[in-house]
């Protein structure tokens, strides 16, 4: 590749010279599922998606029972019900950490990030829904001479 002196020099430059940008491929294991990692909080959610009837397995469990409130639930479908895939995918999901709310966001960005390696076009609805963003809030740590992170014990003046 010839070195470029100028800017002219790039505007005379073929596109096809210039760096393409990565293509995403699928990654299924030997059983032919799409497996990722979510997180959120302290909860690490690990998601198989394989083609099927729409079934969701958390921790060997039913989605309605383990994930009892009507809220936790929608949350997990928001990924599938965007791209329109609720019913053409089995999720099978192993969540530990954290509580319940952490343990759905985290089984969320796990979906998501396994639909994208199964289906890799899907990537753009997602990443614009901000599903695949991995939300970076955790809890911060308590700090030493104090009761909590922030929070200072009583102050007297005697």
């Amino acid at each position: 590749m010839a070195t470029l002196q100028s800017l002219a020099d790039l505007a005379g430059q073929s596109p096809a010279a210039q760096a393409e940008a990565p293509r995403h491929v699928q990654k299924l294991d030997a059983q032919g599922r799409a497996y990722a990692t979510g997180k959120r909080k302290d909860a690490v959610a690990r998601v198989w998606i394989k083609p099927g009837s729409g079934t969701i397995t958390v921790n060997g469990r039913a989605l309605e029972v383990y994930f009892a409130r009507p809220v936790l639930r929608m949350v997990l479908q928001q990924p599938m019900a965007l791209v329109d895939r609720g019913t053409q995918y089995d999720v099978n999901v192993t969540v530990r950490g954290g509580g319940l709310s952490g343990q759905a966001g985290a089984v969320r960005h796990g979906i998501s990030k396994a639909l994208t390696y199964f289906e890799p076009e899907l990537r753009g609805p997602l990443k614009k829904g901000g599903f695949l963003t991995r939300d970076p809030r955790v809890v911060e740590r308590k700090k030493y001479g104090r009761k909590k992170a922030r929070r200072s014990f009583q102050f007297s003046k005697r």
